[in-house]
């Protein structure tokens, strides 16, 4: 459990980072525009990227093995960019009210296109492993 809160907290930031220095991806804080709205709107996108990189990803990648190969693992960044929008679609049900109209929802992840997704999903990588080095160093496991 811990370890799943360490890594929730890593996937935060790393979208922190992302809708940082990505321009066309931005998250609307669930319930507000507060501090502490939006610090518990990246913690659970970041739940949700790490309950989608624990359950889809490896049968996404296990399926995609044949094209690791072809493109000599490039097909990689498709796969994360494309876990990515699964991410934010998936993100736009948590906020909902009753009287939303499809396709207009004002919160959760937002991502212009899959290249931008791709991008994100890069940056969020460096991210994650900076702040994993960081936490290794303080002995945070």
């Amino acid at each position: 459990m811990l370890r799943f809160l360490i890594g929730t907290i890593v996937n935060a930031v790393g979208l922190w980072a992302a809708t940082t220095l990505v321009p066309q991806v931005s998250l609307t804080p669930y319930g507000g525009e507060g501090v502490w709205e939006t610090i518990g709107s990246f913690l659970l996108i970041g739940a949700i990227f790490g309950l989608v990189n624990a359950i889809i990803a490896p049968v996404i990648k296990a399926l995609a093995f044949p094209l690791y190969i072809l493109t000599f693992g490039l097909i990689a960044f498709v796969i994360n960019g494309a876990l990515l929008l699964l991410v934010a679609w998936l993100s736009t049900f948590i906020g909902q009210d009753l009287l939303t109209i499809e396709g207009f929802t004002s919160e959760g992840l937002e991502i212009e296109s899959l290249g931008w997704a791709i991008l994100a999903a890069i940056v969020m990588s460096i991210a994650s492993f900076l702040t994993r080095t960081v936490l290794r160093v303080l002995k945070i496991r």
